[in-house]
């Protein structure tokens, strides 16, 4: 059987390091604010924000909560972010996606200050990323190499295939794990399905992030590999899932994330040590 990857215990001790840091700053005078923008009353939007804003109340990070109606204009969010540009309390922004239909997202996040993007979204942090320079890295693709490293699991020399090509995970993982040498394989909507299961066969690490209900099926997972499921699904029966069949990949796999209790712990982690790392940025740290 597979080793189970426990991000939840994982995100506790990154949590506990993020603690520890904010005390830190602020004994020097540092502020570690998040400023949480929700636009509009999507429900599982605003189950996110309430456990962003616990795991900032865990760590000391003080939270600052804006809940905007659905009717705001773009103009109106613009204008709170530039405020939150200003506020030298507030170390990191969040503004919570998807934002409603009218609202120009990419507007927003590149109007977010490359400093403050706790998210790590904005063009300059991607650039940055892509160019292999220090700067505030996206939540989930970070924790998932906090999991590697904490599992002794390291990429270099091994074929990596995410299933994804996303802003948010897909594309930056496949930038985080070549920067540790591994060789990168990235599937998405539009890889030949017949070909899907064979790309995936190849990898010693195998990242899902495709938003299918336990689509990755054990006999795509090559003996002894690391399986990292990103996904967050319901299946047939309303059950929370992933995007891996995990009954049928356990027993193939050499390691392997659960969900719930996974990747999802950690996307959530590596915010609060975002938020440390933003403040420490912004004061020359």
């Amino acid at each position: 059987m597979a080793t189970i990857i426990d991000g939840k215990t994982l995100a506790a001790k990154v949590r506990e390091r993020a603690a520890v840091e904010v005390a830190q700053l602020a004994g020097r005078g540092i502020a570690c604010g998040l400023a949480v923008v929700l636009v509009g009353d999507d429900q599982a939007s605003a189950t996110y924000v309430r456990s962003k804003l616990r795991d900032c109340e865990q760590c000391g990070i003080r939270s600052y909560d804006y809940k905007l109606s659905a009717e705001t204009t773009q103009e109106e969010l613009m204008a709170l972010v530039e405020r939150l540009n200003a506020d030298s309390e507030v170390a990191g922004i969040l503004v919570q996606m998807p934002l409603p239909a009218h609202l120009d997202t990419e507007a927003v996040v590149a109007a977010i200050d490359p400093d403050k993007d706790v998210d790590g979204f904005h063009p300059m942090n991607m650039g940055r990323l892509v160019r292999d320079l220090p700067g505030l890295r996206p939540c989930t693709p970070a924790g998932i190499m906090e999991m590697l490293d904490e599992y002794g699991i390291d990429p270099a020399g091994k074929n990596a295939v995410i299933v994804g090509r996303s802003s948010i995970v897909g594309k930056p993982m496949s930038l985080m794990l070549l920067a540790r040498h591994a060789t990168i394989s990235v599937a998405h909507s539009r890889t030949d399905p017949h070909e899907l299961a064979r790309i995936c066969q190849s990898a010693d690490i195998l990242v899902a992030a495709c938003g299918v209900p336990k689509m990755v099926k054990g006999t795509w997972i090559k003996p002894g590999a690391t399986v990292i499921d990103v996904g967050m699904d319901r299946d047939d029966a309303g059950k929370l899932c992933g995007d891996v069949d995990f009954a049928s990949a356990e027993p193939v796999a050499g390691a392997i994330t659960p969900v719930p209790g996974g990747v999802g712990p950690m996307t959530r982690a590596m915010l609060m040590s975002n938020v440390v790392l933003a403040a420490k940025l912004q004061n020359g740290l």
